[in-house]
């Protein structure tokens, strides 16, 4: 396959952006090679700068759920631009979107648009530990929560070891309130409480996406919401990735659990910027201008983005794709374990909803620590092999893939073709 123009463009951008990208993994650098160049999308469809094809498992890390230039989204979107494109000011759409999310998540009275998921992360805890006048917080080690000092933190050799940055430029003084936990390991969690009791929150992905598709066992999700409601401690569920994405609504209500704050994104804003942060009235009226908690964005709320949303939400209540959903991942994963099988090449294939990806490994991956066993080399020639028979994916072992409503059984059966080609490739090169 023919690359030339990304490698231009790769040359010429690496003078004026930070390694040619504006977001790390789209460097490519876990699977090698020089990272693909985007010029258009339509449908299930994305076409790089040579013209090449591919249908697409990226969607944007989630929120392209029906695809490329939707028509009725676009519409909505092209009469938003006639009116304007920001006003510093409140939109009826606002309201509308506001009404819709709300709706569809049990316990949520109020919420605060944002312009990313990372600001809603940060906002919610924020907003938990004035709430509850406590300040430490529990996070699961493997679960991203966004970029923000408090969040970037990895774990030590233990389970109940003092945190450490997890970039340069956090100081420990950023991350000295940030417990670590392990996901699936309610112990973990209990004794993080016995050394601790001063824990405003607990957030947790309900099911990873940035380990690849992690599921949470069922005892453990509902012990830990019991755990939490017990020591007075909020529990922030971050559905930023999962968000419309499992049914209309979230995962947490799939999961028989109810957050104390969701935090979301990518879908509710159909591709623009947006993040938001919701609670019951008890909680969200403590946030500016009702209360104390301050939190401002210029362009929270943008009227493009709104009007985005609810398009890309209302379609969705519309066609209520997630029976065929669940019928797309059941053929993926079916193919997948059968290639592998073929070819003698271990793997573990993880799903939930219309979030799903394969794990290069033996061991079952309930956890970062086991899905740190992925042979990551067997990935990045699975990777590209994918990439040359016209599918892209996430350059990433440890990336959900994302289905479309778009995608059609004709783009299935071409994945099914390049799962079984690149299967081979994986068991010829590293068995």
């Amino acid at each position: 396959m023919k690359l030339e123009k990304s490698i231009e463009l790769y040359t010429k951008g690496k003078k004026n952006l930070v390694g040619a990208v504006n977001s790390p993994v789209r460097a490519f650098k876990s699977v090698g090679g020089i990272p693909i160049f985007i010029h258009k999308a339509k449908g299930s469809k994305i076409y790089d700068v040579d013209g090449n094809e591919y249908v697409d498992f990226v969607l944007s890390y989630g929120p392209m759920i029906l695809g490329h230039r939707n028509k009725k989204v676009e519409k909505a979107i092209e009469r938003a631009l006639k009116r304007g494109y920001t006003f510093g000011a409140s939109t009826y759409n606002e309201i509308r979107l506001a009404k819709i999310v709300c709706d569809a998540f049990p316990g949520m009275d109020k919420v605060r648009f944002v312009n990313s998921g990372t600001e809603a992360v940060l906002s919610a805890i924020r907003l938990a530990r004035a709430f509850t006048g406590k300040n430490k917080i529990i996070k699961f080690s493997g679960c991203y929560h966004g970029h923000s000092d408090a969040l970037l933190v990895a774990a030590g050799s233990g389970l109940a070891t003092l945190s450490l940055p997890g970039s340069k430029g956090v100081p420990e003084e950023a991350v000295q309130n940030t417990l670590i936990a392990e996901y699936n390991n309610i112990n973990s969690v209990k004794l993080q409480l016995k050394l601790h009791d001063d824990i405003a929150a607990v957030i947790i992905e309900p099911v990873a996406g940035n380990m690849g598709v992690v599921k949470p066992t069922n005892e453990f999700i509902k012990q830990l919401r019991e755990i939490t409601e017990t020591n007075n401690i909020l529990l922030i569920v971050d559905e930023v990735m999962t968000g419309f994405r499992s049914k209309f609504g979230g995962a947490q209500e799939l999961l028989g659990i109810q957050a104390d704050i969701t935090c979301l994104g990518k879908v509710i804003g159909g591709g623009f910027p947006v993040g938001a942060y919701g609670a019951r009235n008890e909680i969200m009226e403590m946030v500016a201008p009702l209360g104390p908690v301050y939190q401002a964005g210029t362009l929270s709320g943008n009227p493009i983005a709104m009007a985005c949303g609810i398009a890309t939400l209302k379609e969705l209540q519309e066609r209520n794709p997630y029976e065929d959903f669940e019928k797309t991942a059941t053929f993926l994963s079916r193919t997948l374990k059968k290639a592998a099988a073929k070819n003698g090449v271990d793997i573990q294939v993880n799903r939930f909803g219309s979030m799903i990806n394969p794990f290069f490994t033996k061991e079952k991956v309930v956890n970062f620590k086991t899905a740190q066993t992925s042979d990551t080399k067997k990935f990045k020639t699975f990777f590209w092999k994918m990439i040359e028979n016209g599918v892209f994916l996430p350059p990433s072992q440890f990336e959900a893939w994302f289905l479309a409503t778009a995608m059609s059984k004709r783009d299935m059966y071409k994945v099914r073709g390049a799962i079984n080609i690149a299967m081979k490739a994986v068991a010829d090169k590293h068995n």
